[in-house]
This record gives C-alpha cells, sequence and structure tokens, in this order.
C-alpha cells in the first residue's frame, strides 16, 4: 500500500491539557489516515486520550466514535493506528488528565492509496 510523505500535523510541545489541532485537509489522496504519535516525554502522572474528529466543512466536528481513538497514553512511546476517512476535514483533540500531568508530543499523518 503506497504512502503519501508524512506531514506532521501537530508540532511537538509540551501539553499540560485539553487541546485539538486547527482543521486538516489531507487531500484526495486515499481513503485511509494513518496517525503517527510521538511522546518523546512525560512527568507527573499523565494519561491522554488522542482522537479523531471529522468535518465535511473544516468547521463543525463530530464527536469522535470508539474506533476513532487511540488507547490512553501514560508516557513515552509512539503509536500508529490507521482510521478510514469519514469526511473532508479532520482534527486532533487531546485530553491530558491526571496529577500535575505533561506530555510532549507530535503527531504526523500518512495517507494511503
Amino acid at each position: 500500500m503506497p504512502y503519501q510523505d508524512p506531514a506532521e500535523v501537530v508540532a511537538s510541545a509540551a501539553r499540560v491539557s485539553t487541546g485539538n489541532s486547527a482543521a486538516i485537509n489531507p487531500g484526495e489522496a486515499g481513503e485511509t489516515l494513518c496517525l503517527l504519535v510521538n511522546v518523546t516525554a512525560a512527568s507527573g502522572t499523565p494519561s491522554m486520550i488522542l482522537s479523531v474528529e471529522w468535518s465535511n466543512d473544516g468547521t463543525a466536528f463530530a464527536v469522535p466514535e470508539v474506533a476513532d481513538a487511540f488507547t490512553a497514553i501514560t508516557g513515552t512511546t509512539v503509536k500508529v493506528k490507521t482510521f478510514e476517512r469519514k469526511a473532508l476535514f479532520y482534527r486532533i483533540v487531546w485530553t491530558i488528565s491526571g496529577g500535575t500531568p505533561s506530555l510532549t508530543f507530535a503527531v504526523s499523518e500518512f495517507v494511503t492509496n
């Protein structure tokens, strides 16, 4: 299965609270979206749920299905997950909880044909 060149869609930074990316349009490259999350530092007792929300207009995003989320991330790791594209745009949402949590992470996309 051929891949596009990877594109960083969430820049590496230390994060301590819930947030989300801007709307991302991966173009017409394929029907499958593959995301790579690289957590390079963790402190406190963090727990992060990273999910994908979908939108046809890049503004109104739908609440994700359970299948559109990574399992909880609690420390340094690299995780990859494949998602079936459900709309023209997506955004990445992270929910961080725990005792004095801090996670440094980046997210890259690989769209398959």
